[in-house]
């Protein structure tokens, strides 16, 4: 026990001579003052090598500037500025119709002053004939306006729940005519502090108010009817699922709620589990994966609003690069409630050929008396095995199974973007996306792709135009999707769609002795076709955004353009290390191109570990290295393990290494 002691008091005194050390040396030094940008990466400057003040870097996007410390790059990914863009537009149009019911118009810089027709999409919903004028004014009365950067007291209360550098919500201010408020939240003390300097940098604190707060407090704050907000953004870093439920009960009678998620992984098949935890669904590796993923997003926002009588009603879904982003807006009715679970359905999907078969989870019919009867649904529509390959099936979800999108919205969307294509950087890819949109069939849930079934049946691939050109014929409709090049979406059943390629196959033959007759090929292949398909091509099977050229789908922008790592202390030095740790997994997978002669010299460089442990048997036979490590490397080795302490003189050149480390 008193050695014991003795060690503690030893350690007590060496911590105090350290301390004592270390005031004597600060107290001659001279005080800076504390770098905000510093102290955003959870750094404080000290010592003399660091300068007293980080850079900041300006980025200047839209009609906004924010300025932020150059090393943390999480702040801005200039990829996601399509996002922003789109946003920015439909968040306006939105206004539009809004403001439009109350006799406000907006002014758009840039676009013609026409008085525009105004459509209340609620009431659409119920009866298609009403239309309502934007302003019903009397002679010599001017119309109410909002233009840009001003107060329209009764404007919408836009929130942006997780702003980081405050870009988004700035950009709403500067951008989006209409609007009352602004709030900017986040939960990180040094993210608001970059808020107020942005927003007093492009002079919008007028609109926008920096707010340090739990986003799901925050809105759980604003339930009460008078205090909701009209617009709800939240782009997350992953998944949004925490956010659901208190976003479906924040935002306003018919208010719009923009939901991006970036944990694409997860609704894309390579975490089933996951994704039932966090979306209440099933998702399934498919070549659909990207519209499932949608309609898995839109399924857990209509569950969530349920519980509290409301529903949603999509107006835009967007997949583009690495995550999806929905627009829908949120409605209360107990009577609309109940047909929720006739829009959700179940998908089989067979793992051998793809094929596909959507289970409603309710039906909805109607009753004599005019009203709409619910009552559950029958299935399942498969039987154990595909009726086409033999393999058993899949399933996944529930997911949202009605249309995705609002043509009408999206029509004015692409009218306004069209109309003024200076207002924003991506209007060109804005207009692509948006005018594929429009072509795509909005009952059809899912889709096809070009190479998966050529690959099914290992035959060559017919080209985009014939297979649109051979359903054409067959009397079906087909379009594409937005959410991949290759997609051929048709009402056609899967028995068509076989058959068709059963018939491409008999022009351009395969090699059927090499098929197993286990293989899907082989039994796919071994039914004769009910029809005749015919591949001449068609004039309507060109859709008329690929004839006009539209830039519809985004090569890649930049390297390493994904998403960035999340926001950690040491800001750039952690994104230089991500950079070196991406270079050295580069192509780890693939073979070198190199001959046995070069791989056999190469092998030989690394030591063997079975020899190192007096196991290995191969002797010289081994393809790898059986050397021992020489003296002079064990000698370098130890002095790189034990470094010289500063206060110790180099060894003179009659010194050995065991001398010196003594």
């Amino acid at each position: 026990m008193s050695g014991v002691r003795i060690v503690l008091q030893l350690s007590l005194t060496l911590r105090s001579f350290r301390s004592l050390c270390r005031a004597r040396f600060t107290e001659g030094q001279p005080q800076r003052p504390t770098n905000p940008f510093s102290m955003e990466n959870g750094t404080v400057p000290c010592g003399e090598n660091r300068p007293p003040e980080a850079k900041e870097t300006t980025i200047t996007e839209g009609a906004a500037k924010i300025s932020f410390p150059s090393a943390n790059e999480v702040f801005y990914n200039p990829v996601q500025e399509f996002n922003r863009d789109l946003t920015c537009a439909v968040i306006t149009e939105f206004a539009r119709i809004q403001l439009g019911a109350k006799g406000i118009q907006i002014k758009v810089p840039g676009e013609k002053d026409v008085q525009k027709v105004v459509v209340d999409l609620l009431e659409q919903e119920e009866d298609k004939t009403e239309l309502q004028e934007g302003a019903n004014v009397a002679p010599g009365d001017q119309p109410q306006t909002a233009a840009l950067g001003e107060i329209c007291k009764e404007g919408l209360r836009v929130l942006e729940g997780l702003a980081a550098s405050g870009l988004r919500a700035i950009r709403f201010a500067r951008e989006v005519p209409g609007l009352q408020s602004v709030v900017a939240n986040d939960a990180s003390a040094r993210a608001v502090d970059l808020i107020r300097h942005n927003v007093q940098l492009n002079k919008v604190a007028h609109l926008v108010r920096p707010s340090q707060a739990d986003v799901r407090m925050l809105m759980y704050q604003h339930q009460r009817v008078s205090e909701r907000f009209e617009v709800i953004d939240l782009d997350p870093y992953g998944s949004p699922a925490p956010f659901l439920d208190a976003a479906v009960q924040a935002v306003s009678e018919g208010g719009l709620l923009c939901v991006t998620c970036t944990d694409m992984a997860v609704l894309a098949g390579n975490s089933r589990e996951t994704c039932y935890s966090k979306y209440g669904a099933m998702a399934l590796k498919s070549r659909a994966c990207h519209e499932l993923a949608l309609r898995i997003v839109l399924h857990s926002l209509d569950l969530r609003a349920n519980c509290y009588q409301r529903f949603v009603v999509p107006l835009l879904s967007i997949s583009a690069d690495f995550y999806v982003r929905v627009f829908v807006r949120v409605f209360t009715g107990q009577a609309k409630v109940k047909a929720s679970a006739s829009k959700q359905a179940l998908v089989f999907q067979c793992v051998g050929c793809g094929a596909f078969h959507l289970q409603r989870l309710g039906k909805a019919s109607g009753a004599p008396s005019g009203r709409v009867k619910f009552s559950a649904a029958c299935g399942p529509p498969v039987a154990p095995e595909c009726e086409h390959c033999g393999q058993p099936h899949q399933l996944g979800g529930p997911l949202w199974a009605e249309p995705i999108h609002d043509l009408d919205f999206v029509g004015r969307v692409l009218e306004a973007v069209s109309t003024n294509p200076s207002r924003f950087h991506t209007a060109e890819r804005i207009r692509g996306v948006l005018s594929v949109v429009t072509e795509e069939l909005p009952d059809v849930p899912l889709y096809y792709t070009l190479d998966q079934l050529s690959s099914t049946i290992h035959s060559s691939t017919p080209s985009l135009l014939q297979l649109r050109s051979a359903l054409l014929h067959a009397g079906f409709r087909v379009s594409l999707s937005h959410a991949c090049k290759n997609a051929v979406k048709t009402d056609a059943p899967a028995s068509v769609v076989w058959d068709i390629m059963r018939c491409w196959e008999k022009e351009h033959p395969v090699k059927r002795e090499r098929l197993s007759e286990t293989s899907p090929a082989f039994r796919i292949l071994s039914v004769e076709p009910r029809l005749q398909a015919n591949f001449t091509i068609r004039d309507d099977a060109n859709p008329s955004s690929r004839q006009r050229g539209l830039k519809r789908f985004q090569a890649n922008p930049e390297a390493n353009w994904g998403p960035r790592p999340r926001a950690r202390p040491g800001g750039k030095k952690v994104s230089e290390a991500m950079e070196d740790k991406r270079k050295l997994l580069q192509n780890k997978r693939k073979e070198l191109s190199e001959d046995m002669a070069q791989r056999a010299a190469r092998l030989k460089t690394f030591p063997c570990k079975r020899f190192k442990k007096g196991t290995c048997q191969r002797g010289d036979q081994c393809c790898y290295s059986h050397r021992s490590p020489t003296p002079k490397a064990t000698a370098e080795a130890t002095c790189i393990d034990c470094p010289q302490t500063p206060n110790q003189n180099p060894p003179g050149p009659g010194a050995t290494a065991g001398a010196d480390l003594d």
